[in-house]
């Protein structure tokens, strides 16, 4: 029951986290501005990124109901406050990539964002691995996911 309630509030602030994203986004994909940048050709077209999101944060969700559940003899006081730190700074350059990007128009702010948002993300999947093993399977998703939006902001900056 406690990682049911764990993945509820996970749940609730990652895709609040994403709506706060999209009100950052101005107009986004559907924007001037964006229409008329050089894209990659390999960029999906514009419902997978929905369909992506939606996968990613609850594959995430669940991931950290995992994660925050453990019950392992370890400092969980140091690790659970560490962990909280690493998990605001994410939803920080999560939230903010959207705003950078989009609103701002500030691609190579952004990219440098995204980046660290990358770095971030398997250094949550390699750090926290020998706490719950293949449950860390779970972050995998929004890796990967990263490393194409992260490919896909990097195109961008290169030939605009």
């Amino acid at each position: 029951m406690k990682i049911f309630k764990f993945f509820l509030l996970f749940t609730i602030i990652n895709f609040g986290a994403l709506a706060i994203g999209s009100l950052l986004m101005n107009d986004g994909a559907s924007s001037f501005w964006y229409k008329n940048l050089n894209r990659a050709f390999w960029e999906p077209p514009g419902w997978v990124f929905g369909f992506a999101w939606t996968i990613v944060m609850t594959c995430f969700s669940i991931y950290l109901a995992f994660l925050f559940n453990i019950k392992q003899k370890i400092n969980i006081i140091f690790y659970k406050s560490d962990l909280v730190k690493i998990y605001i700074v994410h939803l920080i350059l999560n939230i903010s990539w959207n705003y950078l990007f989009f609103n701002k128009q500030m691609i190579e702010i952004a990219l440098f964002d995204i980046l660290l948002l990358s770095i971030l993300m398997f250094y949550f999947l390699f750090k926290y691995f020998p706490f719950i093993k293949f449950k860390s399977a779970l972050i995998i998703p929004y890796c990967m996911w990263l490393l194409i939006a992260t490919s896909l902001n990097l195109y961008i900056v290169i030939y605009n």
